[in-house]
């Protein structure tokens, strides 16, 4: 095995590269190390290239192994690998949206890319394995305009993963608890110090190992086309996508008519039949790029959008709280344009929240979800139903990680909470209108949530300009609240979510190689002053949460008891838990390690059940009355149950029955007998002394039980045993 190593020191901890024969078949491959963790990358092109396709065919593999974090995980009945874990899908895409704009797109070469987590230590796989796939792509002859960095920066309020490369930003992710635009922008700018570390790094091992790439010029389009195209069609260009409608449906019919033109033309005229050889998807993407570059013109010369907005103009908003039906527990609907959302909140106890065994979390209970559905009506297309993909599990989880930061904490609020995004119809961020909806439907559902969230879509239209001087510049607009053209052909996504307070979320991708710090900063300004315009229409439909939940969700009653009294309340193979959940139509009843109990039912159930785990934990204390039920008789006295715990029985001493000597105890009480009683005293051993007379003096005299013949006193006897 031939290796060659390279290292860097990155945050107080190396990095190191592993360059070997143990893919060889693979155009290019890596282990790269950081700390305890350990990825295997691998790239590979195929030598076929896919004519049908109108688009570049890249695949990201994230693969998790179990052995990598030193367990035998699975479920009993399956022991290896199954489906990838929403952390898998999530930590793939990541690597995807970094990579992908970086190749020449008009590649229809198939490449894959694969991440294999070999060994998972403390560090988060998600950043090294963007290095490791930009290393194996940068030394392999895959055309490719890498290489790209990654860094992992955790700071107080917020968790960042950043990628860039030569002083920009080409994917970012960030969770936040109410951070201010200029933490975030700071935690941007220390990335990008970072990035330069790695990306220098990087260049030294391309330029000592790296193979030289393959030819990737774009193909040559026949003289016929270009002129067909200045002749019938650039002039149609500008007033299709500029005609104040928001949506792609112009531009749609625009390449349909292209195309059937191209088609006929090389049909009709012989001289032009060299247009009949060109592949569908070469001629569609002539077109969008056409498309493409009037759209980044009108915006950057004409300073115009396709729907007529200004560049700062949030589409018209509506939004909706409840209303739908009384069955469902809280729900939201909002429209921003042509997007609209509808939310449900559905509330659940303690034990149905979702538990979580993967690679990086294992036993790990998940009480806040968001879900997220796209069916294909909502683009209005017909299409396949059922199931999720990656696209679905990436938006849910961004709206997720939107709201988590106003979520109230389990002690505070004590339900699963399960929210569910419908995506009626689209016309930009779909993820963004899910957090709004989603906002609307937990305050509708009586969630104490610490403030309403919303989110908006900033894109960015630019062009390459050459000063007078002959010094290459770009111009640029930042656009809000980007819509249908915008998404498809501009040059950056960039979804911002947050509070009046601060940001909870972002997500970045883009179709560029990079996007410059300077412009971030002015998109976290801009998507700050829409997100409040946003937040000033969802509060102006319902303030704050309602006071009350609805009635058709669950009752859940919290308790503590003291970590000792666990075994009590679940009893032997759990026959006293299961008898509480039997004799109250308790629906669940969830115990925690530090001796939490949260009970959930309906009814009124949740409170009877309570009661009785109140019974079986009860510490008693000489002087207390109960009515209790004798149990046993025995020569000198009777024992009597008083609560439903297994310490909860006392012995009434037949002097404790009357203010005078009796001669038998059979004669003064039965098995299966009420009576009252008091304590008397718990002794050292915990054995608990029971007296009828005490609190009830006249007890033997209503019974007619009379005095013993003999005056002369009577033993008593020890205690026995509690199998006595």
């Amino acid at each position: 095995m031939q290796t060659k190593t390279y290292s860097l020191e990155v945050g107080g901890k190396k990095m190191v590269a592993e360059f070997s024969d143990l893919a060889e078949q693979a155009n290019g491959s890596v282990i790269l190390r950081y700390g305890n963790t350990a990825v295997l990358a691998t790239a590979v092109i195929s030598s076929k290239t896919r004519d049908d396709i109108d688009y570049f065919p890249l695949t990201v593999d994230y693969e998790e192994r179990f052995y990598a974090a030193g367990a035998i995980l699975g479920s009993r009945f399956m022991r290896r690998e199954g489906r990838p874990s929403d952390a898998a899908i999530l930590s793939g895409r990541i690597v995807d949206r970094t990579i992908r704009p970086l190749f020449p797109q008009h590649i229809r070469n198939e490449v894959q890319v694969v991440i294999t987590v070999l060994a998972l230590g403390e560090e988060k796989p998600a950043m090294i394995a963007v290095n490791a796939a930009s290393l194996a792509l940068a030394v392999s002859d895959i055309p490719w305009q890498g290489p790209v960095a990654s860094i992992h920066i955790v700071e107080s309020n917020f968790d960042l993963l950043c990628c860039g490369k030569d002083g920009t930003i080409n994917m970012i992710e960030v969770g936040a608890q109410e951070a201010s635009e200029e933490d975030i922008a700071a935690g941007f700018a220390k990335s990008v110090e970072e990035h330069n570390k790695i990306l220098a790094w990087q260049k030294q091992i391309i330029q000592e190992i790296g193979k030289p790439k393959r030819d990737a010029a774009a193909p040559v389009l026949p003289q016929a086309l270009l002129d067909l195209f200045e002749g019938e069609f650039k002039a149609k260009i500008t007033p299709t996508v500029f005609c104040g409608v928001a949506g792609k449906d112009e531009i749609h019919h625009l390449t349909d008519e292209w195309m059937a033109c191209v088609k006929e033309v090389g049909q009709s005229d012989p001289s032009k039949s060299d247009l009949l050889a060109l592949k569908s998807g070469t001629i569609k993407r002539f077109i969008e790029d056409k498309v493409d570059e009037e759209i980044h013109r009108g915006a950057v010369e004409d300073n115009v959008r396709a729907d007529n907005r200004r560049f700062d103009e949030v589409r018209p908003l509506f939004a909706k709280a409840g209303g739908v039906s009384p069955i469902l527990h809280g729900s939201g609907v909002f429209y921003r344009g042509g997007t609209h959302v509808f939310t449900a909140l559905t509330l659940g106890g303690p034990g149905d929240s979702q538990i979580i065994d993967s690679m990086e979390e294992h036993n790990i209970k998940k009480r806040f979800m968001h879900h997220y559905n796209f069916p294909p009506y909502s683009a209005g297309e017909t299409g396949r139903m059922g199931g999720i993909n990656r696209r679905a599990t990436g938006h849910g989880a961004l709206a997720e990680k939107a709201l988590a930061a106003v979520i109230p904490s389990a002690e505070q609020f004590p339900y699963t909470i399960r929210l569910v995004s419908e995506c009626f119809a689209s016309n930009g961020s779909t993820s963004m209108g899910s957090a709004c909806a989603s906002t609307l439907a937990l305050m509708d559902g009586g969630v104490p949530i610490k403030r309403p969230v919303a989110g908006i879509a900033m894109g960015l239209m630019s062009s390459s300009t050459r000063s007078r001087d002959g010094v290459e510049g770009t111009t640029y607009k930042i656009l809000t609240d980007i819509q249908g053209p915008e998404d498809e052909f501009g040059g950056m996504d960039f979804k911002v979510a947050g509070t009046r307070e601060g940001i909870t979320a972002i997500q970045l991708d883009i179709k560029l190689d990079g996007i410059p710090m300077a412009v971030l900063k002015e998109a976290l300004e801009g998507g700050k002053k829409a997100r409040l315009h946003i937040l000033d229409v969802i509060e102006k439909e319902i303030a704050e949460p309602r006071t009350e939940i609805s009635p058709r969700a669950p009752e859940i009653l919290t308790m503590k008891v003291k970590p000792d009294q666990i075994g009590l309340v679940i009893g032997g193979g759990g026959k006293t838990i299961n008898g509480i959940k039997d004799v109250s139509k308790v629906d669940d009843i969830t115990i925690e390690d530090d001796g939490s109990i949260f009970i959930t039912g309906k009814g009124g159930t949740a409170q009877m059940a309570k009661q009785m785990i109140e019974q079986v934990v009860k510490e008693y204390k000489a002087g207390e009355v109960y009515d209790g039920e004798v149990t046993r008789l025995m020569d000198f006295g009777a024992f009597v149950r008083v609560g439903p715990g297994k310490d909860a029985e006392g012995l009434v001493h037949v002097s404790e029955i009357a203010p005078f000597r009796i001669e038998k105890i059979a004669g003064a009480l039965s098995v299966g007998e009420k009576v009252r009683v008091m304590i008397k005293e718990i002794d050292e051993k915990g054995r608990i002394n029971l007296s009828i007379k005490q609190v009830d003096p006249d007890f033997a005299s209503r019974k007619g039980i009379l005095p013993a013949q003999n005056n002369g006193g009577f033993e008593r006897r020890e205690r026995p045993g509690p199998h006595a």
